[in-house]
């Protein structure tokens, strides 16, 4: 069993191993749903795969699934909601009951190689029906061994824990796969970019998209291989929103400035745009006594763009910096205007458990879905900023570079 003592500023290292001798915040609040250990069950796949990326390109990967025996001890919500932040969020389910159903998930794993794609092996293929299914599959698993009842912790990943090695597979129903995603896996003349696109003018969900991709069932024949997880979570929110910013490179600029603001489970953002051309900031600050920041400072992290955008990746920021483009973005394209953004982002200590960056998307969604404050003097915007926020807004301003940009440029309706 996992040792019950870990801290949080060593979660990462740690991973349930026990190194700082203290109690465990995520593992007191899934203990209970843990799994019983046995290597053969039914279970109902969300459905939900992982792909490693450690010893890159031989890599870990395979298929989360609930022990259907074990269902009672859960809440009645749907499978499908044990792997969808979109769900999460919309229900406003509690870090507590996300963690409950992440941690009575067993994680069917087996090694391949990323390129295996093209004479894939079985567990593989049954690995990318699964994830071509936008409804729960009825699977059953016979694993060599007992799961393991660690935990998978990651900032840009919902927890993942009891991993098992898998022996062999097969699905006990048909995957329900929508018409569109059928096409675009069969079309192996389609850039996996064009592919992401499509799917997304689709309706298909992100976090669907994410899984198709990270199967290798996208792209040029030639081209095809496994995703890690966590890159195709990044690479489907850094392809949407740079699509879409093709278009909002040439909109009209907001007349005003706006500000929106939205909370979920301890992650609270303010995001203040800016009559101006188009360019992005995210400024995210740690709290004390968060999961990542157990010091006695605020840590800050930050990324940015200009009106051309970035040519190296977020590596302050991360995976949160796409996501909250592409929430961005949509906002944007919808008003038919550009404007400069900075995204404030409180993590306060009650986001004490990681639940990916599909939750940071969400919640700038939900900001962009309420109408915003709206001011004509920055010092205004700031001011009404700072009453919602728990640290000083000099913390977020000062260290802000498009906030130091904004203004110094002279504006042809100044001259008039």
């Amino acid at each position: 069993m996992v040792n019950e003592f870990f801290q949080t500023e060593l979660c990462a290292k740690c991973r349930g191993r026990g190194f700082c001798k203290r109690p465990c915040r995520i593992y007191s609040k899934i203990k209970d749903f843990i799994p019983k250990t046995k290597t053969h069950f039914s279970g109902s796949s969300p459905p939900e795969i992982f792909v490693g990326r450690f010893n890159y390109p031989n890599i870990n990967t395979g298929i989360l699934a609930p022990d259907n025996s074990e269902l009672t001890k859960t809440d009645n919500s749907s499978i499908e909601s044990f792997s969808m932040p979109e769900d999460w969020h919309e229900n406003k389910f509690s870090i507590e009951q996300i963690l409950s159903k992440r941690g009575s998930m067993v994680y069917g794993r087996f090694s391949t190689s990323v390129k295996q794609i093209r004479n894939a092996p079985r567990l593989l293929s049954l690995m990318q029906e699964i994830s071509m299914s936008y409804k729960s599959v009825s699977t059953e698993f016979f694993l060599k061994k007992p799961p393991k009842q660690t935990l998978e912790i990651n900032k840009n990943l919902p927890l993942i824990g009891n991993p098992a090695p898998l022996q062999f597979a097969r699905l006990e129903e048909n995957p329900k796969v929508k018409p569109k995603v059928d096409y675009l896996v069969s079309d192996i003349d389609s850039k996996a970019a064009n592919s992401i696109i499509e799917l997304y003018q689709s309706k298909i969900e992100i976090t669907n998209i994410n899984k198709i991709l990270s199967a290798g069932l996208l792209g040029l024949r030639t081209q095809r291989r496994l995703v890690p997880t966590r890159w195709a979570i990044t690479a489907v929110d850094d392809a949407i929103s740079k699509n879409v910013l093709k278009k909002i490179r040439y909109y009209p600029e907001i007349s005003e400035i706006l500000v929106f603001h939205s909370e979920y489970v301890g992650n609270h953002y303010e995001i203040l745009l800016l009559p101006d051309k188009y360019s992005f900031e995210v400024l995210e600050a740690e709290m004390r006594g968060g999961l990542w920041n157990q010091t006695n400072n605020v840590s800050i992290m930050q990324d940015y763009e200009f009106f051309h955008g970035r040519t190296y990746y977020a590596d302050e920021v991360t995976g949160a910096y796409y996501a909250n483009r592409l929430a961005l973005t949509e906002y944007l394209e919808k008003i038919k205007r550009q404007a400069t953004a900075i995204f404030f982002r409180e993590v306060r200590p009650e986001y004490y458990a990681p639940l990916g960056v599909g939750i940071l998307r969400e919640v700038t969604r939900e900001a962009f879905r309420h109408e915003p404050e709206k001011f004509t003097e920055i010092s205004q915007a700031l001011k009404s900023i700072q009453s919602r926020l728990k640290l000083p807004v000099s913390v977020f301003q000062n260290k802000s570079v498009l906030l130091k940009e904004f203004g110094k440029q002279k504006r042809l309706s100044q001259w008039f």
